[in-house]
């Protein structure tokens, strides 16, 4: 069992940045791959960046390219998720996720493990 907890989110102006944080534990956590995903009002849960076990590959949105940033620190247990030039079509309800599967894997529901989600609102 994995168990995850999101941190850092907030409301912001367009053009600010960001940065979630996302502490896991349990056992062997650092062999899983992680993902960020978001789920705006009356959409489906998106995914947004992901990111290898080895900390190395790692998949991003093309809405997000060149914005936003993911990576992970395996001593400190943490996935940090780095948002630049934030948009109010931003605006959603941020999850972390954790898998043994592959980090490219954009389909929410293969996903085992969540954290209960962190608000990101962007105003204009």
């Amino acid at each position: 069992q994995v168990q995850l907890a999101e941190s850092g989110g907030g409301l912001v102006q367009a053009g600010d940045s960001l940065t979630l944080s996302c502490v896991a534990s349990g056992r062997n956590h650092n062999a899983y791959v992680w993902g960020w995903f978001r789920q705006a009002p009356g959409k489906e849960r998106e995914v947004v960046a992901s990111i290898a076990w080895s900390g190395g590959p790692t998949y991003y949105a093309d809405s997000v390219k060149g914005r936003f940033t993911i990576s992970r620190d395996n001593a400190k247990n943490t996935v940090y998720l780095q948002m630049n030039s934030l948009k109010p079509e931003d605006t959603a309800v941020f999850y972390c996720a954790a898998d043994k599967g592959y980090y490219r894997n954009t389909n929410s529901k293969v996903w085992n493990y969540w954290g209960q989600g962190t608000q990101v609102t962007v105003s204009s």
